[in-house]
């Protein structure tokens, strides 16, 4: 095990560094990034998903309203939420904005089914299918999703290759500043965006997440009425979905969507399990991986990329069960600590630092370079810590672990920190909504749509009829 240990772990770092050499060159056939003149050609649809979302999504909102493109939509899906998210959100209906209700028995069934509802709305649009479908852009916003200014500039060019069915762009923590635990994960994100995301779009082999996902409305179709599935990361099956279909996905790292970090630590480690356990739930894909149409390395990257969490969790239990057995070791036999670290500790020492924070100047480098205010030394000092915030994944792995041997499925959603003055302003606004008493239906106000159904929201009740 001494041995095995060090073996892997440095195939683990020349893995590592390819993707540092590969994210560092650059790729011109997507035709993406470089015409900030965009045409308004795309008809772009913003499909939000909101459960309980009133304390944080009237900034988001805002964001979408003030990008610089006429030819938008943008779609509140309200899964049967009981807070003020929909007094919230009435605050901005104008002709572009929209609440999409769903009803229980259908509605909390997860992020997948609400995106899925939306779409059968989009496609059951006579106005919206009479178009070519593969000028309709969809793009997935969470609800405390900020999207940057340049965001369409940056990723509409990307879809003039028509191979092109989904962009996804990179992810930012907008609280930052307000804790080291927020802190770690924009660490965590832009790390893995410059990484391995560009080293990915390389490839061939990008994937899909959840927030500033853009989804081209004719490779959607292609995936039948279901695009998404009930899977804990619906975004990753999406993109795999997608890729096995013969479609391409890009990474845009010209643009972001920023969003709120987990404030706390038991909530951080919840939101992994469920990232790590859906990833298990991808695991079906290795077949279709092998059998689809792909070049070897984008097969290979693919492969490991469904087994690396699973395989980086079993080495780190191999680590630590070395460690542990050479602790016992010193503490049953005092006399070999003396020996140990005269004869074998001194050169071991160094390696073990190399092993563990050997790439920490290259992630201080990207840090300090994307993140203003950040100096040399917080940046290595970010780097260094980074390395150990990582471990939470082993901790959150083996609860994956623990939850598909034992079949455990439920999951609730990652409560938000509200916004300060957005969320005060929300709730004032639900008081004087139920204060007066006073249902008002409300058509679904989809301006260049004109859909089959006629849907009402009650302001009060929040009932939804469909008329046929």
């Amino acid at each position: 095990m001494n041995v095995i240990a060090p073996i892997l772990i440095s195939i683990l770092i020349l893995y590592g560094l390819g993707y540092v050499v590969l994210s560092r060159t650059k790729k011109s056939n997507y035709n993406g990034g470089e015409n900030l003149d965009i045409s308004e050609d795309y008809q772009v649809i913003f499909l939000i998903p909101c459960l309980n979302e009133g304390s944080v999504i009237a900034k988001s909102l805002e964001r979408l309203l003030e990008l610089d493109y006429a030819n938008k939509n943008i779609v509140v899906i309200d899964d049967a939420s009981d807070d003020d998210t929909y007094e919230v959100v009435s605050q901005y209906f104008d002709n572009n904005v929209s609440v999409l209700r769903r009803e229980f028995p259908e509605a909390r069934r997860g992020k997948g089914e609400a995106l899925n509802f939306a779409y059968r709305m989009i496609t059951a649009s006579t106005q919206i299918m009479s178009q070519d479908p593969s000028k309709v852009v969809i793009c997935i916003v969470d609800a405390d999703g900020r999207l940057a200014p340049s965001a369409l500039a940056k990723v509409l060019p990307y879809f003039d290759n028509p191979r092109v069915a989904a962009v996804q762009v990179g992810v930012r923590m907008y609280n930052a500043a307000s804790s080291i635990l927020s802190r770690m994960q924009d660490f965590e994100f832009l790390v893995f965006t410059e990484i391995f995301q560009r080293a990915r779009h390389q490839i061939g082999s990008s994937g899909l997440g959840g927030n500033g996902q853009f989804n081209r409305l004719s490779a959607l179709q292609d995936l039948g009425e279901a695009p998404w599935s009930d899977c804990l990361t619906e975004d990753l099956d999406l993109g795999l979905k997608l890729i096995e279909r013969g479609w391409t996905n890009a990474f845009c790292n010209e643009s972001y969507v920023a969003q709120q970090g987990v404030n706390s630590i038991p909530k951080l480690v919840r939101q992994r399990t469920r990232w790590f356990q859906g990833h298990m739930q991808c695991w079906h894909h290795f077949s279709k991986i092998l059998k689809a149409d792909l070049s070897y390395p984008a097969t290979i990257d693919l492969l490991y990329n469904l087994i690396a969490p699973m395989s980086v969790l079993v080495l780190s239990m191999a680590i630590l069960v070395v460690f542990l057995a050479n602790l016992l070791t010193l503490i049953v036999y005092p006399g070999a600590y003396v020996h140990a670290v005269s004869t074998d500790y001194g050169l071991p020492l160094i390696t073990v630092y190399v092993f563990a924070f050997g790439f920490s100047p290259i992630y201080a480098y990207l840090y300090i370079r994307n993140t203003k205010r950040v100096g040399v030394l917080r940046g290595l000092w970010y780097a260094h810590l980074y390395v150990l915030y990582s471990y939470i994944w082993f901790i959150s792995g083996w609860k994956a672990v623990f939850r598909v041997v034992f079949r455990k499925k439920g999951w609730s959603k990652t409560a938000r920190t509200p916004d300060k003055v957005l969320a005060n302003a929300g709730s004032e606004s639900r008081r004087r909504q139920l204060d007066s008493k006073v249902s008002r239906p409300i058509v679904l106000n989809l301006p260049q749509f004109e859909p089959k159904n006629e849907v009402t929201v009650s302001a009060v009740d929040a009932q939804v009829k469909i008329k046929e």
